[in-house]
Formats: structure tokens, C-alpha cells, sequence
């Protein structure tokens, strides 16, 4: 199994609770994760595990590690984690510590038509956990588009992806081009995935150089969803709290009405 860990690096080494034998005394440093340990569809849970937000290895998560690991890796507030955390074992039926591979049940939290992962095959009860980079690309390099100043600003060969922002409006565009791709999303899900994404764009908020575009790096989000890793020396500097997510969930959702919309003005008209 590669590890995406430097040769230096042991090949393979055991995870007991949030410690690492090879992070050491840096709580928090990024481990892949080793033979044994326990992954989900979720980017989120995920890149907790291989910080040491919660158990590396991903298994005997209880509901107060996830609510804590959340306020901690991501700075959501304690309503919003806590909604999120409670919410989602009820939804899985869950009333004991679970593993990550919980989440990956198919259809209770866990829907089709991810930014990253394929649909879960017809008949499987587990979706699949392998990352597509063609998909991640697609999303990156489709679907954001940059304001002036960030076309401006990496005229000059820079690494566009350091320059580039992601925000509402890029992300409705791959919400409306993954479902239309993909097996059906119905109307929970599709909040779901609004939703998903409404939190990290919110704990990386930023302004692009020269003012204009507002949004998360799109650096660190190729890192977090293809990774399933935090941005190097990164730490929340502001509360991520309920309200904030729905106002943006629903910007997502808004704009994607009107791609939609504007798509099926278009189809009329030929």
C-alpha cells in the first residue's frame, strides 16, 4: 500500500489512539495511514485521523471524540460540531463508538456523486474510498473559475493553484456537473454535499491578492480532498459556526438552481 510518505519514512508502524510512533511529540503532524487503519468517503473524519484529531486508526470513534476532533482540527463551533456529530449517528442508527468505515454506509450519510470518489456500485452496501485525481483535477481546472485579479496575478506562469481561490459559485458548478453525471442525488443528499463543502470553504475563507474573489485556496483544498491532508502549519483562526454554513450552503444551492436554469434555457433554444 503506498503511504505517500517519503522513503526516510518507516514503511509500516502501528497507530494506538491519536499517537504516532513516527509524528512523535507533534500531536497533530500528518501520518498516512498504516496496515490496519480504517478510512472513509469523508475527507473530513479522514484527514482528522491522519492529524490525530481523533484515533489514527479510525476505529472506536466515540460521538464526543468526533465533536471535539471537529472543534479542533477545523474550529467549528460546539453547536455545529455537535450537530453534525449527534446528527450523523442518528442517521447511521449508531448509539456506540463506531469506526470510519461506519460512514461509508451507502445512502445513510454517504451519497453518490462525490467531487472525488466513484458512485458506489449497485448492490454494495460500502462506497468506495479511493480518491480519483482525474475527478479532483476536473474539479480544480473545470470548474474554478478566477476572478480578473487572479488571471492577472498568475499571468506570469505562476503555480495557478497557489494563486487561485474556490468559493460558492465553483462549487455549485461541480455540484451540477457531478449529478449530472452520476446516479441520482436526492434532495437530502444534495444538502448533504452542499453542506460538506459549505464548512471548509468557510474555515479557509480568504480574498484573492488585488481584492476581488473570495474563497478558499484551491492549493489546500487539492491537498484536503486528494490528500486528505491539512495545509502545512495551519491552525483555525476563526469559529466556523452553524449559521455561517447554512448561509453559504445556501448560496451553493442558489447558484446551482440557476446554472441549472440557465442549461435548460439553452437546451431550449437549439
Amino acid at each position: 500500500m503506498s503511504t505517500g510518505l517519503p522513503d526516510s519514512h518507516p514503511a509500516v508502524h502501528q497507530h494506538a489512539g491519536t499517537k504516532c510512533p513516527v509524528t512523535g511529540q507533534n500531536a497533530h503532524g500528518f501520518c498516512a495511514p498504516q496496515e490496519g487503519d480504517i478510512r472513509s468517503p469523508c475527507p473530513a473524519l479522514n484527514t482528522m485521523a491522519n492529524h490525530g484529531y481523533i484515533p489514527r486508526d479510525g476505529k472506536n470513534l466515540s460521538a464526543s471524540a468526533i465533536k471535539t476532533g471537529l472543534q479542533e482540527c477545523y474550529g467549528l463551533s460546539t453547536p455545529l460540531a455537535a450537530f453534525l456529530t449527534y446528527v450523523g449517528f442518528l442517521i447511521l442508527g449508531k448509539f456506540r463508538p463506531i469506526s470510519l468505515h461506519d460512514i461509508g454506509v451507502h445512502g445513510k450519510i454517504e451519497h453518490n456523486a462525490s467531487l472525488v470518489h466513484g458512485d458506489t456500485p449497485e448492490g454494495e452496501v460500502y462506497a468506495p474510498i479511493k480518491i480519483h485525481q482525474d475527478l479532483l483535477d476536473k474539479f480544480l481546472q473545470q470548474d474554478v473559475k478566477p476572478s480578473k485579479a487572479e488571471v492577472e496575478a498568475t499571468a506570469g506562469g505562476a503555480d495557478i493553484e497557489k494563486k487561485w481561490l474556490l468559493n460558492f459559485e465553483d462549487v455549485a458548478r461541480a455540484r451540477v456537473r457531478r449529478e449530472k453525471e452520476c446516479h441520482p442525488v436526492n434532495a437530502v443528499h444534495q444538502e448533504i454535499a452542499r453542506g460538506e463543502m459549505a464548512i471548509i470553504l468557510g474555515v479557509w475563507e480568504t480574498q484573492a491578492e488585488g481584492g476581488g474573489k473570495v474563497g478558499a485556496p484551491a492549493e489546500w483544498i487539492r491537498r484536503w480532498l486528494g490528500e486528505e491532508r491539512l495545509p502545512d502549519g495551519w491552525s483555525p483562526t476563526r469559529v466556523q459556526g452553524f449559521f455561517d454554513v447554512v448561509k453559504r450552503a445556501k448560496s451553493i444551492k442558489l447558484t446551482a438552481d440557476k446554472f441549472r436554469a440557465e442549461e435548460a434555457a439553452q437546451k431550449k433554444e437549439k
